[in-house]
């Protein structure tokens, strides 16, 4: 007849007295807490406050009475509404596409090199981020020019040879993305490149003594390895590029007119609610790209398990 099982209690018992684990006394605070609470107050006052006020005006008028989905059909409605949410969403397809393939592809290769040559390129990816969003799209508007641009012969190639050509609108998604990327995707790429190193390097010793390749690793191993990362960069890109104005308001008015000021949603929203004093038009834009921010980011969490913790 076999021994009933111990409690838990006499198990904790049996063990040697340096293997039995500490139990906590008292209430138990997150050790992430101290480094958010500095974070909340900004939060609150940047973040939630301005979101609450959005969603009061998106369904209310101008006089305060509550309207419901009322400005969110009007704008709807708008002749301008659905061409500029398809300019972000292929606008955003290409951007997000080119940073996915090239950051993790750059962030590998470089992983695979020596630390004094991936440190000097990784500092050389990283410039351009330092210029801020305003400043990134002149530099690029004088790129573009053939007239003036140290790269004409390569425009000339592809047929352009004026100005109003480079910036045609059924260019500007891809303009716009190739903006985006120049001055993003460095950061990501030192992201990247620190996630992977927190790869254990007796993974890799592993998987070269079974005979992997250096492409086997980069594809079979790193790869998963990083996948949470490349979830969080998506997340973030994804919501940056929903948010689309700056650029394409620049370019509009060094085209003189020649793009529309209501090309990119925001664009829209900010014509709205400083032109026309529709304050609540705009909200209801404000409010459907939170939604498709967030439709977006839970996707990934979910697909990706962004935040899952293995036991």
């Amino acid at each position: 007849m076999s021994s009933p099982a111990l409690t838990s209690a006499q198990a904790e018992a049996a063990q040697p007295r340096g293997l039995r684990a500490a139990r906590p006394r008292g209430p138990r605070v997150p050790r992430g807490l101290p480094f958010i609470v500095p974070y909340l107050p900004f939060l609150i006052a940047f973040g939630i406050a301005p979101m609450l006020y959005a969603l009061d005006l998106a369904v209310t008028n101008a006089n305060g009475g509550v309207t419901g989905f009322h400005n969110f059909v009007r704008t709807f409605r708008d002749y301008r509404f659905v061409p500029a949410f398809e300019h972000i969403l292929l606008y955003t397809s290409v951007w997000l596409g080119t940073l996915i393939v090239f950051v993790v592809g750059l962030a590998l290769l470089l992983h695979g090199r020596a630390n004094r040559v991936s440190s000097a390129f990784r500092f050389l990816f990283y410039m351009p981020g330092a210029l801020a969003g305003a400043a990134s799209v002149l530099v690029w508007l004088f790129m573009l020019d053939p007239a003036v641009s140290p790269g004409s012969f390569l425009l000339r190639m592809f047929g352009v040879d004026l100005f109003v050509k480079a910036i045609a609108p059924g260019n500007l998604p891809f303009v716009f993305a190739m903006i985006a990327f120049w001055t993003g995707a460095g950061g990501w790429i030192v992201v990247m490149y620190g996630a992977l190193n927190t790869i254990s390097p007796d993974l890799e010793e592993a998987a070269r003594i079974d005979g992997a390749g250096p492409l086997t690793i980069a594809l079979r191993l790193k790869l998963p390895l990083i996948r949470k990362w490349i979830a969080y960069m998506v997340i973030l890109s994804f919501a940056t590029g929903t948010q689309l104005f700056v650029e394409p308001e620049i370019v509009q008015h060094a085209s003189f007119g020649l793009v529309p000021d209501t090309w990119s949603a925001n664009q829209l929203a900010y014509q709205l609610a400083f032109r026309y004093a529709d304050f609540n038009a705009a909200a209801a834009i404000a409010v459907d790209l939170l939604a498709i921010g967030l439709v977006g980011a839970v996707l990934i969490v979910t697909r990706t398990g962004l935040f899952r913790t293995d036991d």
